[in-house]
């Protein structure tokens, strides 16, 4: 007789997964992918090694899912602030820009992690998916802008991309392991990052505060 899961059993079997999966996003969000072992995710979660490939086929899989799951919820954070702001270009990309880099300078490992830290083939692929979805946050953000005057003529598709590029590679000294933080410090890389994808932009003034 074939074997058929009931509700009961198919219920366990995505609790387990949600239970590794919240493991090793603890694991990455502490140590980054690199320390993500499979050992370590599974002392984590209380459970034995060979037990976490009946529910995810490699460690990149399931390095992959915590990528996915954790780029969502940034994504999904970011989407909200700026669709909450005021309908103008400039308002809603500085909501754009203070969201993302204020998320990532509270959560510096894991932004990290999400931002540059080197991966596998697999999780990398997640990585780009996620990129586009930000360029195609900015793009409708900057062509609302362009609509209404407030940034120059351009090509709204090319220069997110720019401005998306900009931000992420200004966070990159300030998001690294080794590298040391203040609130000072912090408040005015955001500063300089906003007077920067402004001017780049062609708008006349920041009046999005």
């Amino acid at each position: 007789m074939a074997y058929r899961q009931t509700e009961r059993t198919r219920r366990h079997a995505q609790e387990k997964q949600i239970a590794f999966l919240e493991a090793a996003h603890d694991v990455v969000a502490r140590e980054g992918f690199a320390g993500a072992k499979v050992s370590a995710i599974a002392r984590a979660c209380g459970a034995s090694t060979g037990s976490l490939y009946s529910y995810f086929g490699s460690r990149d899989e399931l390095l992959a899912a915590v990528f996915r799951r954790a780029a969502d919820r940034e994504l999904t954070v970011v989407r909200a602030a700026v669709d909450a702001a005021p309908a103008t270009g400039t308002a809603r990309l500085g909501a754009l820009i203070d969201t993302f880099t204020g998320r990532a300078l509270q959560g510096r490992r894991m932004a990290w992690s999400l931002l540059f830290e080197p991966v596998s083939p697999q999780v990398e692929g997640e990585r780009l998916v996620y990129r586009r979805a930000y360029a195609e946050l900015g793009e409708r953000v900057i062509r609302d802008g362009i609509e209404q005057g407030r940034f120059t003529r351009q090509n709204p598709g090319i220069a997110s991309s720019a401005v998306i590029g900009a931000i992420s590679e200004a966070l990159v000294g300030r998001l690294a392991p080794t590298a040391d933080g203040s609130e000072e410090a912090d408040a005015q890389l955001v500063s300089e990052i906003r007077a920067f994808c402004f001017r780049a932009l062609g708008a006349e003034s920041d009046d999005s505060l």
